[in-house]
């Protein structure tokens, strides 16, 4: 059946990739002609010997090379054992080994070592749920809301901690310079898949800075399409080179803790950088190998349509969408925060859109949707689901977006908000505008002779909606009545 297919789907996407981390997108990176730019030649130039050969080490180079970091060289083979996990000291030789690997496929140096700690299940959720200011939350919960993601009953904030908590593997902190694994074992057996993906984090941190300014949800999926794009491009190159042409120690499949609130919008719209990340990253290396991609950290993309789209990177421009406050004096504009690097205002992109038209497959409220599986979910020819690729956010509705802004209002515990999307022409506008009523109508909405529609009381969604279309902008105002959508904002 289709839902539960779709369900499935999640827990699969979940166990390739990690959700977000908790802490900021600056300070953590989440799981989830292969030489260099430098042109680096398949062995280094000092000999290295495979253990396996001779049973004895390569002797270590005169001074650091590409694909020796720590004592070992990429092509050595290790005396582990798995069984039981790995202690300490086999800990420390297989990161090495694996640093080095990532330095032959990347052609890039690690400049120091990376350390890696390990904290239990219980200790990740606790550190994913920090103080959050009422303002924040009230700001997130429309955000989550205008999506359909999360209904005015639930808190987004602990659906979305709830949705990570329990399926992150590990994260890379940039603030601490090391790998965070999380395991309830004292010597756990770490996925080489994900040992590899945050030590791409960490060479990305020490060679360009994962420092960002991007502060809205789009321009970080942008920017971490980039950043998980290169991580998750170089894990599957590793992974061809395993018992091809490098011996690899096998490892339990990664999982994530299990249970937790595993939704499926908000896991499709998270796993947005991990699916469409690499298909960024190949076409970067058709253009100039790795050395494209290394450029493109100084001008990473603005937004996902640069990721979704990637021959429109770089020159694509988010357009400015300026939007007037036109909210009587009982309805109040709610400012997430006082920090003045973080704006007051949301922008909702296409990932985000598509997110949001592919939950209604999955969610329990009712059997409709908006969207075919084979819209958003990609398949193999044989039926099961791609690992590379899984989530299509590519649709007919959310081409030709271009910039867009969200203002969150507050009338005595109350909230509201006012959306506008500006789109390339009159033609993507009319298109977003009519899926956006399919969804509307999905979670309950019937439309009115005056055109906006209200929402069933026993929907979780249960509000008035307006939604006018202007040339090449759409506008989506929404007030917990229809007489009130006016006193949000006087059209």
């Amino acid at each position: 059946m289709r839902r539960p297919l779709a369900l499935a789907v999640v827990c699969v996407a979940l166990l390739l990739a990690g959700c977000q981390a908790p802490g900021s997108p600056s300070d953590q990176t989440p799981l989830a002609g292969d030489a260099g730019s430098t042109g680096a030649p398949e062995t280094p130039t000092e000999p290295a010997v495979d253990l396996a050969v001779n049973g004895s080490a390569p002797p270590a180079p005169t001074a650091d090379r590409l694909g020796y970091e720590n004592g070992y060289w990429y092509n050595e083979s290790l005396a582990v054992t798995t069984e039981d996990g790995l202690n300490e000291t086999e800990r420390e030789a297989v990161v090495a080994r694996t640093m080095a690997r990532v330095e032959r496929i990347r052609g890039l140096e690690f400049e120091e070592p990376v350390p890696v700690s390990v904290v239990s299940r219980a200790e990740y959720r606790n550190s994913t749920g920090g103080e959050t200011g009422e303002s924040l939350r009230r700001f997130d919960n429309a955000k989550f809301e205008a999506l359909f993601f999360v209904g005015e009953d639930r808190d987004s904030i602990a659906v979305q901690n709830s949705n990570r908590g329990e399926s992150v593997l590990g994260y890379y902190s940039s603030r601490r310079g090391e790998i965070v694994v999380v395991s309830d074992s004292e010597t756990p057996t770490i996925s080489r898949g994900t040992l590899a993906h945050e030590l791409v984090h960490a060479l990305q941190d020490q060679q360009f800075g994962l420092e960002s300014d991007a502060n809205t949800r789009d321009g970080v999926q942008g920017r971490n399409g980039l950043i998980e794009g290169d991580a998750v491009a170089t894990r599957l190159i590793y992974s061809e080179r395993c018992g091809s042409t490098w011996d690899c120690i096998e490892t339990p499949s990664a999982g994530g803790g299990g249970g937790g609130d595993r939704h499926f919008g908000i896991s499709f719209m998270l796993y947005f950088p991990y699916s469409d990340g690499p298909s960024l990253i190949a076409d970067l290396r058709e253009r100039d190998g790795w050395r494209a991609v290394n450029d493109a950290y100084d001008d990473h993309p603005d937004s996902a349509v640069e990721v979704i789209y990637p021959a429109r990177y770089p020159d694509w421009e988010r357009a400015s969408v300026s939007l007037a406050d036109r909210s009587n004096a009982d309805w109040e504009r709610v400012r997430p925060s006082t920090d003045r690097d973080r704006p007051d205002y949301a922008v909702v992109g296409p990932s985000a859109i598509a997110a949001s038209m592919a939950y209604t497959l999955a969610d329990d409220y009712n059997d409709s949707a908006v969207v075919r599986t084979g819209d958003v979910i990609n398949y193999e020819s044989d039926g099961s689901l791609q690992s590379e690729d899984p989530y299509n956010y590519d649709l007919p509705a959310t081409d030709g977006w271009r910039g867009g802004r969200m203002h969150v209002y507050e009338n005595d515990g109350e909230t509201a908000y006012v959306w506008k999307t500006r789109w390339d022409s009159e033609t993507d506008a009319r298109e977003f505008a009519r899926a956006w009523e399919r969804v509307v109508a999905h979670w309950g909405g019937s439309q009115r002779a005056d055109g906006t529609w209200v929402i069933a009381d026993d929907s979780p969604y249960a509000d008035a909606v307006d939604i006018s279309v202007d040339g090449r902008t759409v506008t989506v105002v929404n007030a917990p009545t229809a007489a009130e959508l006016d006193e949000v904002h006087d059209a």
